[in-house]
């Protein structure tokens, strides 16, 4: 019993090491997102920002239908599906990065299948990762 208490004792006391070992190694070193172009971009009044979605219910409707198709698509990346969408007066303006030139073309495919051809104005951006893309 004593010898059974004595291996518990010392398999947890190892345990417990192991853990403070693996919390005290240095964690590689990550660069920081840097979008401050894009923020300056988006405060320009003359750009379309999310807040400026017109809240009429033709509007609001037609960009429920765009994100539902997007995020339907399991084929997309998450970027892709965080893409926003944005309708004003029956124009959508699609905007956000993306990984690759195949899903850009795939967003705006199923935002002017909704909107209709002339509706869909893109300003995606391909952020050239593509072997990212399936994450």
């Amino acid at each position: 019993m004593r010898l059974a208490l004595t291996r518990s004792a010392l398999l947890a006391l190892s345990l417990g090491i192991g853990t403070i070992g693996m919390m005290a190694q240095d964690p590689a070193p990550q660069t920081k997102p840097d979008n401050t172009k894009v923020n300056q971009r988006d405060r320009n009044k003359d750009e379309v920002t999310a807040d400026q979605q017109k809240q009429n219910s033709s509007d609001v409707q037609l960009a429920k239908n765009i994100r539902r198709a997007i995020v339907k698509d399991k084929s997309l990346s998450t970027y892709a599906h965080n893409i926003k969408v944005i309708a004003q007066d029956g124009t959508v303006t699609l905007k956000g990065p993306v990984h690759s030139d195949q899903e850009k073309q795939t967003l705006v495919a199923k935002a002017t299948e909704i909107a209709g051809a002339g509706n869909v104005k893109d300003e995606i951006s391909v952020t050239g990762d593509a072997d990212r893309s399936k994450k």
